[in-house]
């Protein structure tokens, strides 16, 4: 059997708007279509064969064995439409056919290693263990200060921007977001922030550079730490703005007005949610505001945490994602009155969108940079997210709570003062 009639099986004969090439060379799909997924090497079948479903896809494009010409976001959307179609009698037939051939069967024998990129196993450390969330956060944010700024652009802000326009450029939406998080928690000049899992320090320098405020921000990547400090020099920051590498755990300074964190949650784990919300309360003053950033679950009806998935293996060791109600009931339970919250999926959608974009027009750099596996892992990662986002597979949600004093006074306005 060619590998184009395992295409034909799979697609029933359909006309998917996809041209399907084989190293043997068969063909199959519509020609000349934007889409030209390529199969280089029948040890592709040994990865789809072993670990069915996106993991084995993921494993084979990583490893080089399969290709895709074209955009990758409109890929895996018009792929995931007909791989959904296909029943277990489907896959029944098709792997049938790849026993019934001498190649594709020693093929599918032979056992590959995962890609070296993928992510190692947490060994007999604890998960969400400082040693390992270090570990885990290694792995996926000291990849290149370079390759980063290639794809997140100029703010180097790796979290969800917020759009004021359908137009608007990456830089106005970072920005946008930025101030929306500085407008929600009240920033104003002398006041003192906590922002935890900063990032390259966006969040830090924004409030300094724009509100005046006296900024502290604490990551786990030594590279992203070290990036930080150098910009906050650069900018003329210094005395109002710090970024140290270290755990958020490990923050001894208190009294704070203003706490943010900017997709941190998904990094901690469920079980340490509690425990989180209660120490960033801790660092507040009475009547302090945080804001709590992150991607969600829709619900919490599935697994926070899938370990067997492309995404923990490959990006976020140890990632968990909770669904909203979840993380609001544990905030307010853990001594924050909850006075906003917004799902902004949408948002992220087309964040990711200028991501990948950013990423395909530096592609050649990045390759160099970071070799082509990792360049690999983030082409596909980052267009599933996006495809994640619009379909509601995952969320983006800000919460807004206050630490009460004894009065009850919260300090709010008495309806919302960020407008945007």
């Amino acid at each position: 059997m060619t590998l184009a009639k395992v295409f034909e099986r799979v697609t029933h004969g359909a006309d998917v708007p996809v041209e399907f090439a084989a190293y043997d060379g068969s063909r199959a799909g519509r020609h000349g279509s934007d889409i030209r997924v390529e199969i280089r090497s029948p040890y592709a079948i040994s990865y789809l064969v072993r670990s069915p479903g996106l993991l084995g896809l993921a494993r084979a494009y990583v490893s080089g064995h399969i290709e895709v010409r074209g955009d990758m976001y409109t890929t895996l959307s018009t792929l995931s439409q007909t791989l959904e179609k296909i029943s277990v009698g489907d896959r029944l037939r098709v792997l049938a056919g790849v026993l019934d051939d001498p190649l594709l069967r020693a093929a599918a024998a032979t056992r590959l290693d995962p890609p070296s990129v993928e992510a190692p196993k947490g060994g007999k450390l604890r998960r969400h263990s400082k040693r390992r969330d270090a570990k885990a956060i290694h792995h996926h944010y000291d990849v290149s200060n370079r390759f980063y700024e290639w794809v997140l652009g100029p703010s180097m802000a790796y979290t969800c921007a917020v759009y004021p326009e359908l137009d608007s450029s990456l830089e106005e939406a970072q920005f946008t977001k930025h101030e929306l998080v500085a407008r929600k928690l009240g920033l104003e000049p002398g006041m003192r922030l906590l922002d935890v899992g900063c990032g390259w320090g966006g969040m830090v320098m924004h409030a300094a550079r724009e509100h005046r405020v006296k900024a502290l921000g604490v990551t786990l990547s030594k590279q992203q730490a070290e990036w930080a400090q150098k910009a906050i020099a650069e900018q003329g920051l210094s005395d109002l703005a710090e970024v140290r590498y270290m755990d958020y755990r490990d923050v001894v300074e208190s009294g704070f007005d203003a706490v943010s964190s900017i997709g941190l949650t998904e990094h901690i784990g469920q079980a340490n949610v509690p425990g989180y919300f209660a120490f960033l309360n801790g660092k507040l003053r009475p009547g302090g505001r945080m804001l709590n950033h992150c991607i969600t679950r829709p619900d919490n009806l599935q697994p926070s945490i899938r370990p067997d998935g492309f995404i923990n293996r490959y990006v976020f060791p140890d990632g968990e994602l909770e669904g909203p109600g979840y993380l609001v009931t544990e905030m307010n339970d853990n001594g924050f009155e909850i006075r906003h919250e917004e799902n902004i999926r949408e948002h992220y959608a087309m964040t990711l969108r200028d991501w990948c974009r950013n990423l395909d027009e530096h592609w050649d750099e990045a390759v160099s940079e970071v070799g082509p596996e990792i360049a690999r892992v983030w082409r596909v990662y980052m267009a599933g997210c996006r495809l994640g986002f619009d379909r509601n597979m995952i969320q983006l949600h800000q919460v807004l709570g206050v630490k009460l004093p004894e009065s009850n006074d919260a300090g709010m306005p008495l309806r919302s003062a960020w407008g945007m």
